[in-house]
């Protein structure tokens, strides 16, 4: 099962380093995303999600794929293909993974325009590497799914020592 974890920043740039931070630690092995998402609010007050996920360009890649080994039955790779793709990539447009936007939307009306959150759900993890990592950038979180010992240890992590 997979934990819901949303900390804000004060601007997306950070979030971006952040989101970074985590990608390095997923080669690494030391956590395991299932979703990973950049919530902004825009200056004049709107959300905005920025996706790391694609999932029509995946569809698509599939689609292309059974659709020239099915072709290559009649005959016809390259139509197979194009059509596997076509209905691979819609497919994959229309199918919504990981955390609801609808949320994530609803979260981002409370952070402060110019602003911004990264969203993740995290499969697995070892907080002994990635709290570390993560926590020289500081943040607020502003959502946990997590057990309340490890919600409290990820908000201790977070704050940054006064210098």
């Amino acid at each position: 099962m997979s934990n819901l974890i949303a900390v804000a920043y004060e601007d997306v740039g950070t979030a971006r380093s952040v989101l970074g931070e985590l990608g390095e630690l997923s080669v690494e092995q030391a956590i395991t995303l299932d979703d990973a998402v950049i919530l902004e609010r825009r200056p004049d007050g709107k959300v905005k999600l920025h996706q790391t996920t694609k999932p029509g360009a995946a569809g698509a890649a599939g689609g292309a794929l059974w659709g020239g080994l099915i072709g290559l039955l009649f005959l016809a790779p390259f139509l197979g293909m194009a059509v596997g793709a076509a209905s691979g990539g819609a497919a994959g447009a229309m199918t919504d993974v990981g955390v609801d936007d609808k949320f994530m939307k609803h979260l981002g009306e409370d952070l402060q325009p110019g602003s911004a959150a990264v969203i993740v759900l995290v499969r697995e993890s070892t907080p002994a590497k990635a709290l570390p990592r993560i926590s020289r950038y500081g943040g607020r979180v502003i959502h946990s799914s997590l057990s309340d010992e490890a919600d409290a240890q990820l908000r201790e992590a977070l704050v940054v020592p006064a210098t």
